[in-house]
């Protein structure tokens, strides 16, 4: 019989180590809003592979769709034989996109495309130049590592990452870090470290994603508008963990009234099929000449056509406004649970529709971060039937990925869990 523990065995014997899991156990099948392992055991999901299928695990509508493309054909390569399903799906996010005049390219991860989008802002302005912000994460490539905001796990034992590349604060004021100290901060890369004349890109996360779910405040994501129309710097906005639906909006830099240069999608955009993209305005993205953008596997028709079915989920659905209902329900659950005094102590609760996370802090009514108990507060809930994850730049931050399309009982049996998840993880953490 094949059990967790053999597949783990099995595991350290073949799989290089660098390669983690959240969770212990071994999936075997799943449906919407729920998960089973290969010992039969039932989990609610609150992580949905990292917010990829905020249209739950198999939709049949998406499945259908990749299955009808499978009887096709699954690869010809779209620079070598292309196809219509390509062409429409760039049609498809040049609608949605918060992106006047826009143009669309496919790949098949989220760094690709955080790697491209910097390719196309280099190119499009002569400069080679970037700016990211701390706590960020935009993939564990080369380039994606040098960007992202934390060093372990992500560049840890790697080497230094390539230059060019500079950070600046993201806004967390309850962290003390304000819009004024994060705008200062960026003037002070000018004045210290590279001129704004040889920046290409500042790219950012409208909802820092593995740094811990800070929305960047509306008025900073318009001052960096201005900063880089000021210096004719590409502003590549990275939506691959907040985008389609997640936020309560198709993306997240909707909620600012920003409009961003150049957008990063992945994740979502397919329902859990391997396919992401980069939209932006015409004149940035037509920079490279033919053959300058692709991949082999970049927009996989089969990708392409799950992800045709996944926008029409989206939209048929509903999910923006059902993504609003299930954030109000799940910060309304938290702070309900914040205010007893026999669970782990919660600090800052934050949501942008349902993308949601608490703060695990040393004390009731205090600040200072206890990222241990945001581990045992994930393996409690692994423990009762919840799968959650942990994240940000502290370490002390729990978020909760619903898919949008999930039952309202099995949202509430989730939240049920968690709530006993605090309970206990403060006897446990106290002992």
């Amino acid at each position: 019989m094949t059990t967790n523990q053999s597949l783990q065995d099995r595991r350290g014997a073949a799989v290089a180590q660098g390669v983690a899991s959240a969770h212990p156990f071994y999936a075997e099948r799943a449906n919407n809003a729920e998960l089973w392992d290969v010992e039969g055991n039932r989990y609610i999901d609150f992580a949905v592979g990292i917010a990829v299928c905020n249209t739950g695990h198999c939709h049949p509508k998406i499945m259908a769709a990749a299955k009808a493309q499978c009887d096709l054909f699954t690869h010809t390569a779209f620079q070598v034989s292309a196809y219509e399903t390509y062409i429409a799906l760039a049609e498809r996010l040049n609608e949605v996109a918060p992106v006047n005049d826009a143009r669309s390219v496919f790949f098949s991860t989220g760094a690709e495309a955080v790697e491209n989008a910097v390719k196309i802002a280099r190119a499009a302005t002569g400069r080679q130049g970037v700016i990211a912000f701390t706590g960020a994460f935009h993939g564990r490539t080369e380039m994606a590592r040098a960007l992202t905001g934390k060093i372990v796990p992500y560049k840890a034992g790697a080497g230094v990452p390539m230059p060019a590349i500079f950070h600046a604060d993201f806004p967390v004021p309850h962290h003390g870090i304000t819009v004024e100290d994060a705008l200062a901060s960026i003037l002070k890369i000018f004045k210290v470290d590279i001129e704004a004349k040889d920046v290409a890109a500042i790219i950012i996360e409208p909802v820092l994603g593995e740094g811990g779910f800070y929305q960047a405040p509306s008025e900073f994501l318009r001052a960096l508008r201005s900063l880089c129309d000021e210096h004719g710097i590409v502003l590549i906005c990275d939506e691959i963990q907040s985008g389609f639906g997640r936020t309560g909006r198709m993306f997240a830099i909707e909620h600012s009234g920003v409009e961003p240069d150049i957008i990063t999608v992945a994740k979502a955009i397919a329902g859990g099929f391997p396919i992401s993209g980069v939209v932006g305005k015409t004149s940035i993205m037509n920079a490279l000449g033919p053959g300058g953008l692709g991949g082999t596997y970049g927009g996989n028709p089969v990708a392409c056509a799950a992800a045709h079915a996944a926008i029409n989920v989206i939209q048929e659905e509903k999910l923006c406004e059902r993504s609003a209902e299930i954030g109000a329900r799940m910060v309304e659950r938290l702070k309900a649970i914040k205010a007893r005094d026999d669970v782990t102590p919660i600090g800052d609760i934050r949501g942008l529709g349902a993308m949601v996370a608490f703060e695990t802090v040393a004390e009731r009514g205090g600040n200072t971060p206890k990222p241990e108990a945001a581990l045992a507060v994930v393996a409690k809930a692994r423990e009762l039937g919840l799968i959650i994850l942990p994240c940000g730049y502290w370490g002390n931050t729990v978020r909760l990925l619903a898919p949008l399309t999930i039952p309202m009982e099995h949202l509430e049996e989730g939240l049920d869990i968690l709530e006993q998840s605090l309970e206990q993880a403060r006897v446990e953490i106290a002992a």
